[in-house]
């Protein structure tokens, strides 16, 4: 027992007299550091005392769609902190291929009663893909917080990267070291973010008098392989500057270059999208668009607390301001 209150309290950062009256049920602790002692206790693996084992519903689902892309565990740190000063306790539902389905995490989740769920990078936006499993929360009235773009008409609150701004930076980056072939690396055609990256390239290039070949938009899996297979094909059609809609696409595009002979930045320049971990200590480090994950987890986690609360959260999406972040894969171009 001394063991318990001693790891808890050193978790949360107050005493074990207070860790004990929170055990016992006892007055004199605020409501916030009472949530918090309880989630210390979940997270520590302790079962709660029998009095206090009915408020498991503190329990907050935070499902994404993988862990290798690292801008994922940095968003899964960022809204996992932030849900435990909330005094909720994340559990995290990472889907594998041939694995547990985004669906069926939902459905244990609502076997644990949770309060609500988080989703970041899930099937909400792809258009194409089954939403069966969205409506289930909905009828249930569990609150839902969507991290990124999303199809319409599903009726959760949203915490976005604004996709236009980011494709802007990054192809205004490009044209200004004298790039006039951009090409783009874009997740599936009925990904929301990457249709909405791919309606704002299209409206750069009519802005500049001209227009977006075919040719020069290329589509992948979200993975190194499939940035260089697609990226692959960019520079067999005379790209010389690649804009990819994330990091390890970015990653591959390098590859495909190197694999051509062609030398990174000098003859093919990349631009990524993320700034995932790391992505400054890649040859060359990487010039990317830094998504503000620290802000849109905090937000997501507001949004969610106050539905958890019984407060009406309107069904919008807040859109954040990427940053360019210019490093060593992108350089003048070359002239003819």
């Amino acid at each position: 027992m001394t063991r318990r209150l001693a790891q808890v309290a050193k978790k949360v950062g107050v005493s074990e007299a207070t860790v004990s009256r929170v055990l016992n049920d006892k007055p004199g602790v605020s409501e916030a550091t009472r949530q918090a002692v309880l989630s210390a206790l979940d997270v520590l693996g302790y079962e709660r005392p029998t009095q206090l084992r009915g408020e498991r519903a503190r329990l907050v689902g935070l499902v994404l769609p993988e862990l290798q892309n690292p801008i994922f565990p940095a968003f899964a740190e960022v809204i996992g902190g932030s849900l435990a000063q909330q005094g909720l306790t994340p559990v995290l539902c990472t889907q594998t291929k041939g694995g547990v389905s985004e669906a069926d995490y939902v459905e244990l989740l609502l076997q644990q009663q949770v309060s609500g769920v988080v989703f970041a990078g899930g099937l909400y936006a792809q258009a194409d893909a089954p939403h069966q499993h969205y409506k289930q929360l909905a009828d249930r009235n569990i609150p839902v917080v969507l991290v990124n773009a999303a199809i319409e008409d599903l009726g959760f609150p949203a915490v976005s990267c604004d996709d236009g701004v980011a494709v802007e930076q990054a192809w205004r980056h490009l044209v200004s070291l004298g790039h006039e072939r951009i090409g783009l690396v874009l997740g599936p055609a009925d990904h929301m973010p990457s249709q909405r990256k791919l309606a704002a390239a299209r409206a750069l290039a009519e802005a500049a008098g001209g227009r977006l070949p075919e040719e020069r938009v290329a589509r992948a899996m979200f993975s190194l392989e499939g940035g260089q297979a697609a990226a692959s094909r960019l520079i067999g059609a005379g790209v010389t500057g690649i804009v990819c809609a994330s990091d390890p696409l970015a990653l591959g595009a390098v590859r495909a270059a190197r694999r051509r002979g062609l030398d990174v930045p000098r003859e093919v320049s990349v631009v990524g999208f993320d700034d995932s971990a790391f992505m400054n200590c890649t040859e060359p480090p990487l010039t990317t668009v830094r998504q503000p994950i620290e802000a849109m987890g905090r937000a997501a986690v507001e949004l969610l607390a106050l539905q958890i609360a019984g407060s009406s959260v309107p069904s919008e999406e807040l859109l954040f301001e990427p940053e360019l972040v210019v490093r060593g894969s992108t350089a003048q171009a070359l002239r003819a």
